[in-house]
């Protein structure tokens, strides 16, 4: 795996001119936050030697480089899910590489359902932390030293400190935020009613079946984490009701110039 990440790693250094600073997941139906970038690579993940190719409908599959709130950032405009057949450790892939290019922050963003009766469609959720349903872990098998220690510390995955800068950027803006903990589940079906019960009985406020294993892969190489969930439907006890993919990425793309807001401002900030 080393070998392999080394091999992209080289492949993207020499298309490029700077080195990114913070890498950005964007998540489904989120993809035109590329759109405020200022762009100057986009690599289709085809091009990309050993780079999975997403699948999935509202992700486009490129990874961009440029400028986004004064930061040089690598933007992954759509992700990999273990529900598509990837293996976990394909799914961390991109993380590894951001970080051997040079990555000192990565932003996570997610649609979700949202347990906690408190939310609506539409808003805005800063991960503060995580329960992993997956049924395996981006760590299991034998571990890299180079990549990160055999047993990372998990006390605090998403920094708390890019909590507190998205809220006063939120604050500033007039947007209002959630904060709360997100389940990770493989998917690809949504909920039912007594998973999302279950869910929100063991402490969870937003489901979604990413954003969990490129959290833990962060956390093993040392790279601080700010993730963000947009709530695009709800699971809340009394109040499930049918739910499609076309209709997330709609809630998504309404909520997309919130969550532009809060990205732009945070890296401005830092």
């Amino acid at each position: 795996m080393y070998e392999q990440v080394l091999e992209t790693v080289e492949f993207i250094q020499k298309k490029i001119k700077n080195r990114p600073e913070v890498g950005i997941v964007l998540g489904s139906g989120l993809g035109n936050l590329s759109s405020k970038i200022d762009v100057e690579l986009a690599l289709p993940y085809g091009e990309i030697p050993n780079f999975p190719v997403s699948t999935v409908k509202g992700h486009k599959g490129q990874l961009v480089f440029g400028t986004l709130g004064g930061k040089n950032i690598v933007a992954m405009q759509g992700r990999f899910h273990f529900y598509e057949g990837w293996s976990m450790q394909q799914v961390a892939f991109p993380i590894r590489v951001m970080k051997m290019l040079g990555i000192n922050l990565l932003v996570l963003s997610n649609a979700a359902g949202g347990m906690n009766p408190d939310f609506k469609i539409g808003e805005i959720m800063l991960i503060n932390d995580h329960i992993n349903l997956f049924p395996t872990n981006p760590l299991m098998g034998a571990n890299d030293e180079r990549f990160g220690p055999r047993f990372p510390d998990m006390s605090e995955v998403y920094s708390k400190e890019m909590i507190a800068l998205a809220r006063e950027v939120a604050h500033q803006n007039r947007i209002e935020v959630k904060e709360g903990v997100y389940v990770g589940v493989s998917g690809p079906t949504f909920e039912t009613p007594a998973e999302y019960a279950f869910f929100r009985i063991i402490g969870g406020d937003a489901v979604g079946m990413s954003t969990v294993p490129e959290a833990i892969t962060a956390r093993h190489a040392g790279l601080p984490c700010f993730a963000v969930s947009v709530i695009t439907d709800l699971g809340i006890i009394g109040q499930v009701s049918t739910v499609s993919h076309e209709e997330v990425l709609e809630a998504a793309h309404a909520a997309e110039p919130k969550l532009t807001t809060i990205i732009t401002g945070l890296l401005n900030r830092l």
